[in-house]
């Protein structure tokens, strides 16, 4: 059995629907588990994170294999280098507790759907710069957001996730962190349909992940 004690650093971008919880229990029913810590601040940047000091002294205290960072959702758009200088703080943390960084892409608000590309560029770039796993849950929303008939992701708010659209990060999630495809998973979440589950399953699996190779290299 593949077991993760993973560590995820964020907002309610992460918080809404306990998607930690949503990967433990697709986890399970993919024959893995996962351990799973959440450290989150409403509306917080990774900056304020870092300057609160509660997570890096988490970290530094290892046993992670994983450490997830998400940004605040605005901040790639607004300020892409911000958040590179963000992810470069911790970085060296995480290696240093011999844990792997990976960054969780999130997605475009409801308004402003063309801001996916900024997004994307803005996990990407800095993913491959210090060769993180990026996890690409905001190509998959996009992906689904394509489709002719979908479940409703974005909140009322036009900005959080619906249960739908938290479930769809978490099958980004477990293929990122666990390598283990989630169309055909059996976690059943009962608000969601079979054919809805089976459509972000598969647009979870079309999204590609970025390994962490150099992290692989340096904690070998």
């Amino acid at each position: 059995m593949t077991r993760l004690n993973v560590l995820f650093i964020g907002n309610s971008f992460t918080a809404r629907n306990d998607v930690p919880g949503l990967v433990a229990q697709m986890a399970e029913a993919a024959g893995a588990h996962l351990d799973h810590e959440l450290l989150s601040i409403g509306g917080a940047s990774l900056r304020t994170h870092w300057n609160k000091g509660v997570a890096t002294k988490r970290i530094e205290e290892g046993g992670f294999d994983f450490v997830v960072l998400q940004e605040q959702s605005t901040l790639p758009i607004k300020n892409a280098s911000r958040m590179r200088e963000n992810v470069l703080l911790f970085d060296p943390v995480i290696r240093g507790a011999k844990s792997k960084t990976a960054l969780y892409m999130t997605w475009a608000r409801a308004h402003a759907p063309d801001s996916q590309a900024a997004i994307t560029e803005a996990y990407t770039s800095v993913g491959k710069e210090i060769g993180a796993t990026v996890i690409p849950a905001g190509l998959a929303w996009k992906k689904v957001l394509n489709e002719p008939k979908h479940p409703v992701l974005h909140d009322r708010d036009g900005s959080h996730p619906t249960l739908a659209g938290s479930y769809l990060a978490a099958c980004t999630m477990l293929e990122a962190l666990f390598e283990l495809n989630p169309v055909g998973n059996e976690f059943e979440e009962p608000t969601l349909s079979n054919g809805d589950r089976t459509l972000l399953q598969r647009a979870a699996h079309s999204v590609k992940v970025r390994k962490s190779g150099k992290h692989r290299k340096r904690n070998a």
